[in-house]
């Protein structure tokens, strides 16, 4: 894997007199989980659709290594987005080349808990499981960057809680590039190695921050607790921000 650059110096849609974007830089260093948090409206979709190159209006540059260019995208948005006439699988295999081993699917069905469910049909399937098969299919193209756009919103607790760890378990197992997109500080102290913490209109970066809570602690509900007051204590600049 490679680390990738985002410099976005403009980003302004046409009927607007303001930038949604403005000297953005943010670098995704190879294999980490990043996740960003910031305002509702502040531009965090647009600045996915930009990296995925699914929007090139902007006055800026993608680095991939030192190469201009979009990085290959698994991006997993808000919405599952499965077809309801096609099964679980067969939403799966249209992402693949037709050369790819079945096993591949397999193994992510496994892992992800999906094997019983994977010849019905989305109709059949809960938010949370739809949500499932959406992580299978941006892992199984195996992508240098993984795009998460707020992809447990309107779960309920327990089952974003589940769909969490199954990610995680994922991602451990099969290690990529992520960013990911939420409001939720404990939700991003739960998941991420880095955080960054984005601006209101104009987007920038207000602060960067590791994570220091170990693996095998993100179950931990007093852990993330203990540190996100830790955070807004000693960044009161975020506090704004959620």
């Amino acid at each position: 894997m490679t680390d990738i650059q985002i410099n976005i110096n403009n980003k302004t849609y046409p009927t607007a007199t303001t930038p949604s974007i403005a000297n953005l830089k943010l670098s995704l260093n190879s294999n980490e989980f990043t996740c960003l948090v910031g305002p509702s409206g502040c531009g965090k979709t647009t600045l996915l659709n930009i990296i995925a190159g699914l929007d090139n209006d902007y006055d800026g540059e993608i680095l991939v290594g030192q190469q201009h260019t979009h990085p290959k995208i698994g991006y997993i948005f808000q919405n599952p987005r499965l077809l309801p006439w096609r099964t679980v699988r067969e939403n799966i295999e249209l992402v693949l080349d037709e050369h790819q081993p079945p096993e591949v699917i397999d193994a992510l069905l496994e892992v992800m808990q999906l094997t019983p469910a994977q010849h019905i049909y989305p109709e059949r399937l809960s938010l949370g499981m739809s949500r499932r098969v959406s992580i299978i299919r941006a892992f199984a193209v195996d992508p240098e960057v993984l795009l998460m756009d707020e992809p447990f919103v309107s779960l309920d607790a327990p089952t974003a809680r589940q769909v969490r760890e199954l990610l995680l378990k994922l991602w451990q197992q099969r290690p990529h590039t992520v960013l990911f997109v939420t409001h939720d500080l404990r939700e991003a102290i739960a998941l991420a190695d880095r955080l960054i913490f984005l601006s209101a209109s104009p987007m920038q970066v207000v602060s960067e921050i590791i994570v220091p809570i170990a693996r095998s602690d993100r179950r931990n509900e007093l852990a993330i607790e203990s540190f996100r007051q830790q955070l807004l204590q000693n960044h009161p600049e975020i506090k704004q921000l959620l």
